[in-house]
């Protein structure tokens, strides 16, 4: 039986991004899935008696980071979109541009990141698990069929399906399951619903793509700053993500800063700068005074409206707390996309003790696979060449950069479907602040992560193993995070759901949802020894 025509008119997906249309990719590719989890093995939790590794220990409670409320961090607008020249060949390495006093090895890079990917390659299980669901060799869907087993059929196998549809470019298939997963999804039903709303508006604006930049085409239907700060807000509270960035880095730069009169900490995501409010009040408690703080907050202009006004204000705020506290205080804004930032734009001086954060941001860099610029390796060659006393990293941990299309959809599938099971217990089903804050602020980057290809796919994560090599490569050696930043986190979790969980591998700390690992936190000094990679 024919696909119904019926999606040409289908409002019950459509009706969130109208608009929201990327230039199509349909080029099936090697499915295979990188992945850098802990073993089991080399993996504990802070349940575990028997816990070995450099994080063995959370009884430190050297440093008190309180929570509070604050809005969820914007998404990076795409100023830097122009200056890409998207080079698919170009997956391995690129030269790099920028000040750096350790010299880029390009053919160090290829054979670092390929070693990775060689030691991590395996069979896409993922994928492979929802083999089953396919209809006997020969035969067609019937889709009349399926729309009456709705009820019973599995709506992962199905999006699955639908996915493996658009990267086979059968796209009367994917059209048809499109059908079917418009009686499956609900935007207030349960977690793997509400995921599939998005994850199926993601298939559908790739099948009907204009070539429009996403981020561009959702500025049709963003809220007022007002209430995106709301909808922020309300993700901030009922789930732990972004605290566990705040608490995690403050912990260790105060650690890292202690015993400096003068320091200066440069953010590429400030948002409203709750991070440092955090930050300015334990300064003020330290020891024989507090020291001399800088703050450069970079961030583009096209994000204003996230923060309810532009860094100035930011500044303001953080102003006006450091003078109550009295912390000396300086606050220098660079208002531009990551992309663009010199050295020159980060008012860097002598005699400062200099910390970089990057809290869920470098992400949103293009790397060599978008850009011979490599806006990613770029930034951290320019980081290192500052001499930072510490460099913190945040980062969602799935691997979503240049994984082909149906690994990369079966890896959100996964990832997101973890996301909202956790969000899911705070707050109840038909909760109308939690329908709008998924709507505005998750659905932007699954949608993009699978409608978009190449310069428009601004949502490219690495899993930590990656960021390993990029961060060696550029002549940073891992820290271990510190025991007092793992406590500080820990107490922090004791406001949420116990499915929360801490863990540690290689000195980096892990935040789990059950058993998923959905964020990490890394610490990097530049490497003593420059002529040794790793």
């Amino acid at each position: 039986m024919q696909t119904s025509q019926k999606h040409h008119s289908a409002a019950g997906l459509h009706m969130l991004y109208p608009q929201v249309y990327c230039s199509p990719q349909f080029q099936a590719k090697d499915n295979k899935d990188f992945s850098d989890i802990p073993s089991k093995e080399n993996f504990f939790t802070l349940e575990s008696s028997t816990a070995s590794g450099s994080l063995t220990s959370y009884d430190s409670p050297s440093v008190s980071i309180t929570s509070g409320r604050s809005p969820f961090s914007p998404q990076v607008s795409q100023s830097c979109i122009s200056d890409l020249h998207p080079s698919p060949d170009n997956v391995y390495g690129s030269p790099l541009s920028g000040v750096s006093s350790f010299a880029y090895d390009e053919a160090g890079v290829k054979s670092k990141i390929r070693e990775l990917e060689v030691s991590l390659l395996s069979g896409d299980t993922k994928v492979e698990e929802f083999s089953g669901f396919s209809p006997a060799v020969g035969k067609s869907w019937n889709w009349d069929e399926l729309l009456a087993l709705t009820p019973q059929l599995d709506l992962k196998e199905v999006l699955v399906e639908a996915a493996r549809a658009v990267a086979d470019g059968d796209f009367a298939t994917a059209y048809g399951f499109l059908d079917v997963l418009e009686q499956m999804v609900s935007v207030s039903g349960s977690p793997i619903q509400r995921l599939g709303t998005y994850m199926a508006e993601g298939l559908r604006a790739r099948l009907e793509g204009s070539g429009s930049n996403i981020y561009k085409a959702l500025k049709c239907n963003e809220p007022t700053g007002r209430e995106l700060m709301s909808y922020m807000s309300v993700l901030y509270e009922i789930c732990p993500y972004w605290k566990f960035a705040y608490t995690t880095a403050n912990a260790a730069i105060l650690e890292a800063i202690a015993g400096e009169t003068r320091v200066h900490i440069i953010d590429f995501q400030i948002a409203q700068g709750s991070q440092y409010m955090f930050l300015i009040q334990e300064l003020a408690k330290r020891p024989g005074g507090p020291p001399f703080l800088r703050v450069t907050g970079v961030d583009d202009s096209q994000s204003t409206y996230a923060r309810g006004g532009g860094l100035s204000l930011v500044g303001e705020r953080l102003t006006k707390l450091a003078q109550s506290c009295g912390v000396p205080f300086e606050f220098h804004d660079a208002v531009m996309s990551g992309c663009k930032v010199q050295r020159e734009h980060l008012g860097v001086e002598p005699g400062f003790a200099v910390v970089v954060n990057f809290p869920y941001v470098l992400h949103h860099m293009p790397d060599e696979s978008v850009s011979v610029e490599n806006h990613r390796d770029r930034l951290l060659h320019l980081i290192k060449s500052l001499s930072p006393k510490l460099v913190t990293l945040v980062e969602q941990e799935s691997n979503t950069n240049t994984s082909p299309f149906l690994s990369r959809f079966v890896e959100t599938l996964d990832y997101y479907t973890a996301m909202f099971e956790s969000i899911d217990v705070a707050r109840p089903r038909d909760d109308k602040q939690r329908i709008s804050a998924e709507q505005h602020c998750v659905a932007r980057d699954i949608v993009n992560m699978i409608a978009c290809e190449e310069s428009e796919r601004v949502e490219r994560h690495e899993v930590l193993g990656k960021w390993r090599v990029r961060m060696m490569m550029a002549g940073f050696t891992g820290w271990p995070v510190s025991t007092s930043a793992a406590f500080a986190a820990s107490e922090m979790l004791k406001g949420y759901d116990k499915n929360y969980k801490l863990g540690g591998n290689e000195g980096a700390l892990y935040l789990f949802w059950k058993r998923r690992p959905m964020a990490t936190c890394s610490t990097w000094k530049p490497n003593p020894n420059p002529n040794q990679i790793g």
